[in-house]
């Protein structure tokens, strides 16, 4: 087919060849603008998820902000000799017998970017889920941003939006990916290229079933300029578990690919056994640059991994304004999961 294809274009006139090249950009255009409007019809529900999804996680996670340099008053504790005269509160001390600091809300801010697959291989839904990948990516993507935001920090979309504090930061990266997502430079199953900010973090939602090796030279150089990363790969649980039975038909969402096998049961095996070796390689990845690999099924609640996203980006930064480390085990912090320890 491919041959007949060349073959055919060959013998196309230079005219006829424009006017077929523009008629296949037309198509692609429309295409995609049928794909935003898709996703721009959806945002209101993923925008209700996002925000219910948050609000469990807020609430399941007991906040203590901490001292430091920044202008909103914490909180008054008694003077140590290792405090400065200066700090004292005159006023407050003189309530008392005791001695007392005036201390301030620790103000600086960490920027963390965001990025969500938007690539047709993440609309994939089985029966055993409630949600495509796609849809799942982009709740975590922008709560996540939400409760950062929420926490004194900033976020950033790559490649769309640079770092920023608003509240309304998840309702501006909604509706940048719904009049962008579906350019062909963010509906790529990669990361956008681009410089980020030192020892900033990073988010990066996908399926994460390419070869690793083009991953791995997009997401190295930001590791050697000191970015925290943490890579969650969302599957559906068909793709972990491969439920079928006898003779069915696999369809590529990417392409044209075309497969029927008469005995699926029989491949399982492999299927499986080949599936553990590349969520390895990318565990090692993950391992080897210092970032951190969760693995998320859309069967799932969605606030499981957003919940374990909070308390990992709390261990990479010392200074993250949710401090729950007297709530949950240390293992939240592990640099990489098991392909069974992350759902």
């Amino acid at each position: 087919m491919a041959g007949l294809g060349a073959s055919l274009g060959a013998r196309l006139s230079p005219r006829a060849q424009s006017t077929a090249h523009d008629a296949a950009t037309d198509g692609r255009v429309f295409a995609l603008e049928g794909e935003a409007q898709t996703l721009a019809d959806r945002l209101p529900d993923l925008l209700m998820e996002v925000t219910r999804v948050t609000t469990t996680v807020s609430h399941g996670i007991h906040g203590r902000r901490r001292a430091g340099p920044g202008e909103t008053f914490w909180q008054f504790r008694q003077y140590q000799s290792s405090d400065a005269a200066q700090t004292i509160d005159w006023r407050r001390s003189a309530s008392s017998d005791h001695l007392y600091v005036r201390e301030r809300e620790w103000e600086a801010a960490h920027t963390v970017w965001l990025w969500s697959d938007l690539s047709p291989s993440m609309n994939f839904r089985s029966h055993l889920a409630p949600a495509t990948k796609r849809d799942r990516g982009l709740v975590l993507t922008l709560a996540l941003a939400e409760l950062l935001v929420r926490g004194g920090e900033r976020v950033a979309l790559l490649g769309l939006l640079p770092p920023m504090a608003s509240r309304k930061a998840s309702n501006r990266m909604a509706e940048a990916l719904a009049a962008h997502g579906s350019e062909p430079l963010y509906a790529q199953s990669l990361p956008p290229e681009g410089r980020l900010s030192r020892f900033s973090g990073a988010v990066f939602v996908s399926d994460f079933l390419d070869p690793i090796e083009p991953l791995a030279q997009r997401i190295v150089s930001m590791a050697h300029e000191g970015v925290s990363g943490h890579l969650v790969q969302v599957l559906d649980p068909a793709e972990e578990s491969l439920p079928y039975d006898g003779r069915a038909e696999f369809l590529g969402i990417e392409g044209n690919e075309r497969w029927v096998a008469d005995r699926v049961e029989t491949l399982r095996p492999q299927y499986q056994a080949k599936l553990a070796a590349h969520r390895a390689e990318l565990a090692a990845l993950a391992r080897r640059l210092g970032w951190t690999l969760l693995v998320h099924h859309t069967d799932r609640p969605a606030t499981e991994p957003l919940l374990s996203l909070i308390l990992r980006l709390q261990g990479a930064s010392s200074d993250y304004r949710w401090n729950t480390s007297d709530a949950v085990p240390s293992t939240a912090t592990t640099p990489a999961t098991t392909p069974d320890g992350g759902r």
